[in-house]
């Protein structure tokens, strides 16, 4: 139940960040919001250290860097997605993605669920579709390239989270520091090279450095609930997170949640309901 929560709060804490992120984004180039954002994220972590402890060894070293080039690489694997579109198609799929490559990886090694948890994974499979699809979803056909980059996206997030579940249990949080320090400089560096192509806005400080801190929160939680439980079951309640940014949509910017949103909803409550019986 504890690793059930911890997940919630991460899917909560990822939805939030994106909500932020995509609002900074808005109002300047990408890369500068991930400038202002990977340090904020790395800061939060730091701090992190004294309380939670870190331990570095190789194993960590090397789990926490390869989580870290996944990271930098779901994050323009993603955007680039979004920005081909149709979002109300892509968006689903790399969602779904991001969740069934965890499951897979748990399964494989020796995971098992009980029969209430036979019916929420599925369940809770298809309300990351549901909540992450928009209005009109189908309506339109998306280029064989969109689709490629939509699994790679959901591709390299899962493979974050994986790298991050295979590193060793008490190492504290110096996965998260060696992994975002790794994106961090895999992001700024291609900043500086693309530094004429970012245009002159200035980006949202604040909002930016809030979207690297929830990231970050949102990361230390998956990390604990995936050495708590296992991981079949809390990489698919971490997926579910654009139900926080379409329910931070509707109550910030007034966006309407439309009807098969709300299923989604729905039946993530229930997945989740039957996963915390198992």
């Amino acid at each position: 139940m504890i690793a059930l929560l911890l997940a919630l709060g991460s899917s909560l804490a990822y939805g939030c960040a994106d909500f932020l992120g995509g609002l900074g984004a808005r109002r300047a180039h990408v890369l500068r919001t991930v400038m202002i954002a990977a340090p904020a994220s790395l800061a939060v972590e730091l701090l992190l250290w004294p309380l939670l402890g870190a331990s570095f060894n190789a194993a960590v070293l090397g789990w926490g860097a390869a989580s870290g080039v996944a990271s930098a690489a779901a994050f323009a694997l993603l955007y680039r997605t979004l920005a081909i579109g149709p979002m109300n198609v892509l968006s689903p799929v790399t969602a779904l993605v991001s969740a069934a490559l965890p499951v897979a990886a748990g399964l494989l090694q020796g995971e098992h669920l009980a029969a209430a948890g036979l019916v929420g994974l599925p369940l809770a499979l298809v309300a990351v579709v549901l909540v992450s699809a928009g209005h009109g979803a189908g309506s339109t056909r998306p280029s064989s390239s969109a689709l490629l980059l939509a699994f790679g996206a959901g591709t390299a997030i899962a493979l974050q989270l994986i790298c991050l579940h295979q590193a060793p249990a008490d190492s504290g949080v110096a996965p998260l520091i060696v992994g975002r320090a790794v994106s961090s400089a895999i992001s700024l560096a291609a900043a500086g090279l693309m530094r004429r192509r970012l245009g002159s806005e200035r980006p949202a400080y604040a909002m930016s450095a809030a979207a690297g801190a929830l990231d970050s929160v949102a990361n230390l939680l998956f990390l604990l609930a995936a050495r708590g439980g296992d991981l079949t079951v809390v990489a698919v309640i971490v997926a579910l997170y654009p139900a926080g940014t379409v329910l931070l949509a509707r109550g910030v910017l007034a966006e309407r949640i439309h009807r098969g949103q709300l299923v989604g909803l729905g039946t993530a409550a229930v997945a989740v309901s039957l996963l915390a019986v198992t």
